[in-house]
């Protein structure tokens, strides 16, 4: 298994940046999986400096940024081909860097989002990404990620755009039990509603909603569910973007997107259905291990 690697300057600028919180992390289930990081030049550069992974035979370098670099991630995500088709991208994005919203680094995104692959911007989401792979292969639980599955003490967002909706109430239907296992469940309007509705018809409380609804997108409900990332009162969002459409409110949704990111260490956000029931199936087999 490959994985791009790429942090904006911030997130690898010091020993305690968020890339090597990262790796510190999640250096042994990287190990253990022998996943390869295909690390963008000055992402690789400062791994090699802080001796972050030493003697890691997976670590490859790309070149810069400037050279290309995050553009041949998104080609290998798309895929080239033997040996040169990735699986999926770590991108540790600092929200206030202007190159955080360069096109290569948009199409990373969405490229990965297109191909239901894995597209990590936060620490959380990296780290929970790493575990969700660990049990799939057959690992014992790594008890330092035990707060990412103390799923009763967090609240969950879902949020599926219009063309995406059919896909996020199945997805609820097919995990109901493990989502009903959050704290709290919040969702903007329309696809709240229809979630409530599917809550209520497989025997949740009639009298109580499953997930509480702010507005709809167009309306500021992405910015709602924003100010929750912000104060801590969010720390999972199951995000199902349409990717083909453009977006009267994409400004809401970018918002969103940024306040994720903002708090890189304390919110994972799974990007597409494929992505989002990969991590499900691994959530449950974790809940039912000794």
């Amino acid at each position: 298994m490959r994985l791009g690697l790429a942090a904006n300057r911030r997130h690898h600028a010091s020993a305690d940046a968020a890339l090597f919180r990262w790796l510190r992390a999640s250096g042994a289930g990287l190990r253990e999986l022998g996943i390869g990081l295909h690390a963008v030049g000055r992402t690789y550069d400062a791994i090699v400096r802080h001796r972050a992974f030493d003697g890691y035979p997976g670590l490859v370098r790309y070149p810069y940024g400037r050279e290309g670099g995050l553009m041949k991630l998104v080609a290998e995500v798309v895929g080239l081909g033997e040996g040169r088709t990735l699986d999926g991208a770590v991108y540790l994005i600092d929200p206030v860097d202007p190159s955080s919203i360069f096109p290569e680094a948009v199409a990373l995104k969405r490229q990965c989002v297109i191909q239901g692959k894995p597209f990590l911007s936060t620490v959380a989401s990296a780290r929970d990404w790493v575990e969700s792979e660990r049990i799939h292969a057959g690992f014992a639980p790594d008890a330092g990620a035990d707060a990412l599955h103390a799923f009763e003490a967090q609240t969950l967002a879902l949020i599926a755009h219009d063309a995406m909706k059919p896909q996020m109430l199945e997805f609820a239907d097919r995990h109901f039990e493990l989502l009903s296992r959050f704290g709290a469940r919040i969702a903007t309007g329309t696809t709240g509603q229809r979630l409530n509705e599917l809550a209520w018809r497989r025997g949740w409380p009639q009298d109580q909603p499953w997930a509480q609804r702010f507005q709809s997108g167009p309306l500021g409900g992405d910015a709602q569910i924003a100010d929750r990332v912000l104060d801590g009162r969010c720390q999972r969002a199951v995000f199902f973007e349409d990717p083909h459409v453009a977006r009267q409110h994409e400004a809401d949704i970018q918002l969103l997107e940024r306040a994720v990111t903002t708090v890189t260490d304390t919110v994972a956000c799974l990007t597409s259905p494929a992505v989002a029931e990969r991590w499900a199936q691994a959530a449950a087999r974790r809940a039912a291990m000794p």
